[in-house]
């Protein structure tokens, strides 16, 4: 985990409040640029914010959310909203990020995403629940203020709520990643990372674009780079193809060709959510395999050194404790039976 000690500094929450205000602003902008209208709303496939925002508060802390406020009315002031509007999509999208934090944390989620309940965790708690929050705000304001028709409600709010779980999905298992970054060791394997990278810039744009709608050929790639690299190689083809699967919507290129706005959004954000599913549950899944392969690796060396020891007669040396043994769940005392005589 990266430390942050100018968060003790006088002025230093200040700034990082201000760095996420402005983190959160650039990814709204990124996201706009990918925008489509479905039945007279302004909506996103991939609204990156939402991802910002939780990774935020998972690295930070809760106590940062004024950022991911901040960030949100710099966006607001960018698209000339109405007052009315502007108060409620500010008090939606930022208890989103904040109930998802508070849901992880209560899951026991750990930022480093090796173990599967940590996967799930992220889609089923930080996605697909808290996100609930501010698609249901913003639509309902939008219904209220005379922005959208009533009938077009249940359209307009599962596409904001698939666009918000999308980021979280896509955007922060990234910037998780990369605050463990210290920990990383570079890969060995130079060679077959850049044949992922050359495979990944030939066959996306070609699945993409292809009017024969191949996206299913960017599944091996995500299989291959979770099976290698874990989460780094499966969530970066992930995110490269969401982010070219939206371009091409917006352009009804490719397989989105003769699409309505409406089958448009529903082929894209369906395509994005399982691609984004099976890359982090399939990278955590691995990971935990190999954290427990490892663990068993050293548990079994440990007991050789004992065995060695006691065969010499010596007494054995003192064992250290496990980094990676899991903290005390909640209700968890640290108590455990007493051993049998």
């Amino acid at each position: 985990m990266v430390a942050f000690p100018e968060a003790r500094r006088p002025g230093g929450h200040v700034a990082l409040v201000l760095a996420v205000a402005v983190c959160y602003f650039a990814a709204g902008r990124l996201g706009l640029l990918c925008k489509l209208t479905v039945d007279g709303a302004v909506v996103t496939p991939i609204w990156p914010p939402t991802g910002v925002a939780v990774a935020a508060l998972l690295i930070l802390g809760v106590r940062y959310w004024p950022g991911v406020t901040i960030g949100a009315y710099l966006i607001v002031l960018s698209l000339d909203t109405p007052v009315l509007y502007s108060l409620g999509y500010l008090v939606g999208n930022t208890l989103a990020p904040v109930v998802a934090v508070a849901l992880l944390r209560r899951a026991g989620f750990r930022t480093d995403l090796r173990r599967l309940r940590d996967g799930l965790a992220l889609v089923f708690f930080g996605a697909l629940s808290a996100m609930l929050i501010s698609s249901t705000v913003g639509v309902v304001l939008l219904v209220v203020t005379d922005r959208m028709p009533a009938h077009a409600f249940w359209t307009v709010w599962l596409a904001w709520w698939v666009g918000d779980a999308m980021g979280v999905l896509l955007v922060t298992p990234i910037l998780l990643m990369l605050s463990h970054a210290r920990g990383l060791r570079p890969t060995p394997r130079r060679w077959e990372t850049g044949a992922l990278a050359v495979a990944v810039l030939g066959i996306v744009p070609f699945a993409v674009y292809s009017h024969y709608s191949l996206l299913f050929l960017v599944y091996p790639l995500i299989i291959w780079g979770a099976l290698r690299f874990e989460l780094v190689g499966s969530m970066i083809c992930a995110l490269a193809t969401s982010v070219l699967a939206a371009l091409a919507a917006n352009s009804e290129a490719g397989g989105f060709r003769g699409l309505s706005r409406v089958e448009i959004m529903a082929k894209l954000q369906g395509f994005n959510g399982t691609m984004a599913l099976t890359a982090l549950l399939l990278s955590a899944v691995i990971a935990e395999q190999r954290h427990t392969r490892r663990s068993v690796q050293r548990a079994c060396e440990e007991l050789v050194e004992v065995l060695e020891h006691l065969t010499a007669g010596e007494a054995p040396p003192p064992r250290p404790p496990l980094e990676d043994a899991d903290p005390l769940l909640p209700g968890d005392d640290g108590r455990r039976p007493p051993e049998a005589p």
